[in-house]
């Protein structure tokens, strides 16, 4: 067997029906297009969703939620994530240096997901009670 002797399956590849070429190909005249009507006009063929004038579905349902414009700007941390961190003092500045909230965010909330055994000290870092109740717990707290 070489690479220029590969053939495909005898019967796999059929040619392409070449229509609209004289009544003996069977495809003459109309083409399979039928007689008239918008399908069988050249362009004939309506957009995406078109319903024939009917309003579409698209349009008679409502319209639902939005683009938040601050979601990249804040983030979420869990609290098994603090954990890790080697550092007791923890701001924003250092959630970035670590990876856990991205570059552009301008605001986070530490969230109860996880636990946390060391103390930490969150500043200018928000939390949810659940979070803030553990960090407390822990020894830390929030400045």
């Amino acid at each position: 067997m070489q690479l220029n002797n590969l053939k495909p399956a005898a019967g796999s590849k059929h040619a392409k029906r070449r229509v609209g070429r004289g009544i003996g190909s069977g495809l003459g005249k109309t083409a399979g297009r039928g007689h008239k009507g918008q399908k069988s006009r050249s362009g004939g063929f309506h957009k995406v969703g078109f319903e024939g004038g009917q309003m579409p579905l698209h349009r008679r349902l409502p319209k639902r939620g939005f683009t938040s414009l601050t979601k990249e700007f804040t983030a979420e941390v869990r609290l098994g994530d603090l954990a890790g961190l080697p550092i007791e003092e923890i701001d924003l500045l250092s959630l970035k240096q670590a990876g856990l909230v991205g570059e552009m965010v301008k605001s986070a909330k530490v969230i109860l997901s996880g636990e946390i055994d060391k103390k930490v000290t969150l500043k200018g870092i928000g939390a949810t009670a659940g979070a803030k109740a553990a960090i407390e717990a822990a020894g830390g707290s929030l400045a």
